[in-house]
């Protein structure tokens, strides 16, 4: 399956100069929905134990969950700060047009558990790289991080010291 064909650019989205990368056309194809969470969860050594899969706000949730249930692992999701309802640990990060804060709850990882995180686009590492803090602050050991997205040209891998697989590079 191509799914290249189902992800359109939007010029100038959130800001003038950024083309997103709207994902929306394969979100509402059960047919490439059902594919792209297959392909994610090969990513994934086979075999290898995984312990939690985490999932970024927003669009990380819907293809992370199906990721977890693929690899009979539990779901993790990291939301910006305030839509929580219990108790977090946080981390500020940049984006390629802004900052903003991640958060997770803190019983949400136990020391040793073996994490894949999960989003939609790698683009300048820098969302990655908070959540990979935070796993590690709860004492969890990130394993690699799966991406449906990469945009190489950002070099947003370099930030990160873990495995990065994606199923399309721009």
């Amino acid at each position: 399956m191509n799914i290249q064909e189902l992800i359109r650019d939007i010029p100038d989205f959130p800001q003038p100069g950024i083309i997103f990368k709207d994902i929306t056309p394969l979100l509402i194809n059960p047919t490439a929905l059902v594919y792209c969470a297959d392909e994610l969860a090969k990513l994934y050594p086979f075999g290898a134990k995984i312990d939690k899969v985490i999932g970024i706000e927003a669009r990380g949730f819907i293809l992370g969950s199906m990721i977890a249930e693929r690899l009979g692992a539990g779901f993790v999701p990291v939301r910006k700060k305030g839509k929580l309802p219990s108790k977090v640990v946080s981390r500020s990060y940049g984006l390629e047009y802004g900052n903003d804060v991640l958060e997770m709850h803190k019983d949400a990882i136990h020391p040793g558990e073996r994490i894949l995180i999960h989003d939609d686009v790698l683009a300048t590492g820098g969302t990655a790289k908070a959540v990979c803090g935070l796993v590690e602050e709860l004492g969890g050991i990130v394993i690699q991080c799966n991406f449906m997205i990469e945009l190489s040209f950002l070099e947003g891998k370099n930030k990160l010291s873990v495995p990065i697989k994606s199923l399309l590079t721009y």
